[in-house]
């Protein structure tokens, strides 16, 4: 009973009853207003979030608390640095990020349909409707719309030997970006990074083996597929050679130093004969060193940790290049690369530890003293770096970004080979198909599933307002034309071609992501139903 938040008490019959502490202090919410709060929180986001989605969607600039400026579209991201403060605002963002960490794309699409959903459930609860009918009508539904979107997907042709399908599909993911302009060559290098590491038999796709490293300075155009692994490092000495073929690489972990003792120690230094023993034992033992990584048949030492200027003039001496402070992730990158072990000490090197790579060179870059080490023709080509290149820091990082999408959407076609058509097309049909279900059912289910149709609506209607088009005439043209020519692959036309045929404008979405999107925001939405009752501290200001 300790942890009880209140004492008993009995009145003057003898009956108990409960006083609860510091109900002063405590904001409480219950029922239908507990809802409604909840439905207008996630509205007010889904609002905010909405005016991103689709190929002439708006940036949002997030400002963080300490003065970073982000320019972005990306509906993980925009979510990830809201400042968001109401609880139901905190799901939506849990909400993208899964699809974020799933999926990698649809990140803004999810929240949208949530809100949509949402804003549904706020009408039907108006008419009276119990919300666990609205809950559970909505997941009826959405089962519905899932096995519609499994029926009107199509398969998909996976090939390393026309990779021209995948990178029709990665440009509908990068036409939204900022980086559009060049999403074609953006395209082709995500597709092209992918299959690299793809192993078809297994469906599997090895992120670990793609390093995306962005580089301020020229532009876009210059982003360029690096089969090999790019570092932001130099050679430690700046009169070692800046090329070298036919590598022996040397992957050690441990520094270029005498050797420490572990134990607290003292050394008193009295006359100068002890003080050059000292200095000769240090040499001797750097020496050493650099002949056990020589001895090995090394002709360039990667190293984990620092040394010193010394050990740095010795290596010069001795003809060893190196380069030191090389971060843990990279070093494991280059040892998958170029087929090396990771030695944690020089008495441990042998030949066969040595990784092998058939050129390193330094990049530079402009007028500036930026340089950066290029590790290519590795052994096992598998490995790949796509170099982002940009005007400023911005567009660099919301070109990664961008770039991260579109690999895990080439990723989820790899793993899934199926795809339905985008610009709304898969929504409406959908959408329709939900509709019609409503008709045939008796019970009050059919008003939850009316409700599921029209927030699948918001998808295509968002796209309609952002591109400029009334959203409405749009929307009702493409609908009227998707029920009576049965062709699922209409939507909106975004780009204003006059030609509103997803199928041969080429706008291709993944069905997996389609599929998640659905999955993930019903269930959020059941989840919100539930919620009856809050209770919160009186100092919480909502969102």
């Amino acid at each position: 009973m300790a942890a009880f938040p209140g004492s008993i008490a009995f009145d003057e019959y003898g009956r108990p009853f409960i006083i609860l502490r510091d109900q002063d202090k405590q904001k409480r919410l219950s029922g239908l207003d507990a809802l409604k709060s909840h439905i207008l929180a996630a509205r007010q986001i889904a609002s905010t979030i909405k005016t991103s989605l689709g190929p002439k969607g708006l940036d949002k600039m997030m400002i963080s608390p300490d003065g970073e400026v982000t320019v972005t579209n990306d509906g993980a991201t925009i979510l990830k640095m809201m400042d968001v403060e109401h609880e139901i605002g905190k799901l939506l963002v849990q909400l993208s990020q899964s699809q974020d960490d799933e999926i990698g794309d649809g990140t803004t699409g999810v929240v949208v349909l949530a809100g949509a959903l949402l804003e549904q459930a706020g009408t039907l609860l108006d008419r009276g409707i119990h919300p666990i009918r609205i809950a559970d009508g909505f997941e009826l539904a959405c089962d519905v719309a899932v096995k519609h979107l499994d029926k009107i997907a199509e398969l998909f042709p996976v090939s390393t030997e026309n990779i021209e399908p995948l990178v029709k599909v990665a440009m509908t993911t990068l036409g939204s970006k900022i980086i559009n302009k060049c999403h074609r060559q953006m395209a082709e290098i995500a597709v092209k990074a992918v299959m690299a590491v793809a192993d078809l038999k297994t469906k599997d796709v090895n992120f670990e083996l793609i390093k995306v490293e962005g580089k301020v300075g020229g532009r876009l155009e210059d982003t360029v597929l690096v089969k090999g692994v790019v570092i932001d490092k130099t050679m430690s000495h700046s009169q070692m050679p800046k090329e070298l073929r036919n590598v022996k690489l040397a992957i050690v972990t441990c520094p270029f130093e005498p050797p420490k003792p572990k134990t607290k120690h003292k050394l008193d230094v009295t006359n100068v004969e002890d003080y050059k023993d000292l200095r000769q034992y240090e040499q001797d033992k750097f020496k050493e060193m650099v002949s056990l990584v020589k001895n090995a048949g090394a002709t360039l030492a990667i190293c984990q940790w620092g040394f010193d200027d010394e050990a740095n003039h010795l290596l010069l001496q001795h003809e060893l290049p190196a380069v030191r402070w090389v971060g843990g992730p990279e070093i494991e990158l280059i040892a998958i690369a170029t087929g090396g072990r990771i030695v944690p000490r020089f008495e441990e090197l042998s030949p066969e530890k040595l990784g092998t790579a058939g050129l390193v060179r330094e990049l530079s870059f402009g007028t500036t003293k930026d340089k950066m080490l290029v590790i290519e023709e590795c052994s096992n080509s598998r490995a790949v770096t796509i170099l982002v290149r940009g005007g400023n820091q911005m567009l660099v990082d919301e070109a990664k970004r961008s770039i991260h999408d579109a690999l895990c959407v080439v990723r989820s076609l790899v793993q899934e080979p199926r795809v339905v058509y985008g610009g709304g097309a898969a929504e409406i049909s959908c959408s329709l198909a939900v509709a019609s279900q409503a008709d045939q059912l008796a019970s009050l289910e059919q008003y939850a599933f009316r409700g599921f149709a029209e927030a699948l609506e918001s998808i295509p209607l968002a796209l309609a307002e952002n591109s400029g088009l009334s959203a409405i005439h749009a929307l009702g043209e493409t609908k009227a034309k998707q029920s009576t020519g049965q062709d699922h692959a209409l939507g909106i036309d975004c780009m204003q071609t006059g030609n509103i045929n997803m199928r041969e404008q080429h706008i291709i979405e993944s069905l997996k992501s389609k599929r998640q999107q659905l999955l993930l925001a019903t269930q959020l939405v059941k989840m919100i139903l539930k919620i009856d009752d809050v209770r919160s501290p009186q100092d919480s200001q909502g969102l």
